[in-house]
């Protein structure tokens, strides 16, 4: 998720997993290097099933230090023939999240904020960062929409690292009833909160982007405090995913509202950032999310 006017959204195998257990999933914290491939590989089952087992696309990417489940191989052969909230393969993937830098070793966020074209101030709160901190090297971190690309370096890419900041990346799965429950609620499309929600996370809130937005609908820290304080009638829960998708939903609620119901403009905004939409029009990584978005909308009811 991309707010509107601030910041706008492998190695092969790595360390094997133990096998797990014939009945039951097994929760486990993803090690630098490792892979939706190499896990699954690890336990002699296909890529596809293992994620459709944990509510993930196969070509999701899994974020060190996050939480995933381990599937026996019966579980994920049920998880992938009988899933009732897995829509079939979408021909177009998912395109990568805009914005996306993993911190190296000698940049700053002065740095890196000078060169985007930002203040520290804002870059700081759209990452959850300490404006007079120090970056820590493997920080996964957004920079807004439009921005060059730091100059590359002769430095291999560090693991990655996720910032402590709300809301929380925490294991769960939601359903698409849920989301739609909470859409209800909030006066938004539930079909469109629905195709969100499974595009940007496949509903797992465990999920942390390459450009550190979290959870089902991957919430970035300074999109999470803007709705917290602006849109939200309560306090919200960093870590619950129901109050993860409360965040995102009421944040669309507001791409709608901007756009006139515009629903195709609404999944633009939430994407690459309305004011973005609005000045240099949809890029084309925004034009495959929003396709895919309506198509899987129609998949949820929609």
């Amino acid at each position: 998720m991309r707010p509107t006017a601030l910041l706008l959204p492998c190695a092969v195998l790595g360390a094997l997993v133990a096998p797990a257990a014939a009945s039951a999933a097994v929760a486990h914290t993803v090690a630098p290097g490792e892979t939706l491939w190499s896990l699954a590989a690890a336990q002699n089952m296909t890529t596809r099933a293992f994620a459709a087992a944990n509510g993930l696309s196969e070509d999701h990417r899994i974020v060190a230090g996050t939480t995933i489940q381990i599937p026996s191989v019966d579980e994920a052969a049920v998880a992938l023939q009988s899933s009732p909230t897995a829509p079939a393969p979408q021909a177009s993937a998912a395109p990568e999240p805009l914005g996306a830098y993993t911190v190296r070793l000698g940049d700053t966020l002065s740095g890196l904020a000078a060169q985007s074209g930002v203040s520290v101030a804002q870059m700081a709160y759209m990452n959850g960062l300490d404006p007079n901190g120090v970056l820590v090297e493997g920080t996964v971190i957004k920079l807004p929409t439009g921005a060059p690309a730091p100059a590359a370096s002769s430095q291999p890419a560090p693991a990655p690292v996720v910032a402590q900041a709300d809301p929380a990346p925490t294991p769960g799965h939601v359903t698409s009833d849920q989301i739609a429950e909470v859409a209800s609620r909030n006066g938004v499309d539930p079909a469109l909160a629905a195709a969100i929600g499974w595009q940007e996370s496949g509903f797992n809130n465990a999920m942390v982007s390459s450009a550190n937005a979290r959870g089902v609908m991957q919430v970035m820290p300074g999109t999470w405090d803007w709705v917290q304080q602006n849109l939200a009638a309560r306090q919200l829960d960093p870590s619950n995913p129901i109050d993860n998708v409360g965040a995102g939903v009421l944040y669309l609620g507001r791409m709608l509202q901007e756009t006139g119901g515009d629903h195709a403009m609404a999944a633009a905004g939430y994407y690459q950032g309305l004011a973005s939409v609005r000045r240099i029009g949809m890029l084309p990584e925004t034009e495959r999310y929003v396709a895919n978005v309506l198509a899987l909308k129609s998949r949820f009811g929609g």
